[in-house]
């Protein structure tokens, strides 16, 4: 594995998180709970360690006992230029069903199309492509 990845922190909403992006990106999720790596310091059923492999890539669990859980300000996740125009818009979409658009994907002055959505999770992302 090459490049930055994410790992967010949920307080028990990771698995629901993780299959909204699958959704949302594609790829293929795997999942492994905390009763799958033997922990008892929460419920069994949460998970442990999740990764969603592919056109975007992200780790995610659920934090134990005294665990910070994910509070983001001051940060974007850019996905400029990644894939394709329709499907940058398709995505841009997806995420902000149940969030929110920060500002719209629309041509800007510098003839770019970019734009920001803060999805229900609380991650915001900044999603372009050029022309």
């Amino acid at each position: 594995m090459t490049g930055l990845t994410p790992y967010l922190s949920f307080g028990g909403t990771a698995r629901e998180a993780l299959e909204f992006y699958r959704a949302v990106f594609g790829g293929e999720l795997v999942l492994h709970t905390f009763g799958d790596f033997g922990r008892d310091d929460g419920d069994r059923d949460r998970i442990a360690h999740g990764m969603l492999l592919g056109p975007v890539a992200l780790f995610a669990s659920d934090t134990g006992p005294g665990e910070d859980v994910l509070a983001l300000r001051g940060i974007l996740f850019s996905l400029l230029g990644t894939a394709e125009p329709a499907e940058l818009e398709r995505w841009f979409g997806a995420l902000a069903d149940g969030g929110a658009v920060v500002d719209p994907l629309t041509l800007k002055p510098w003839g770019d199309h970019d734009g920001q959505v803060r999805d229900r999770f609380g991650v915001t992302w900044l999603i372009g492509y050029q022309g």
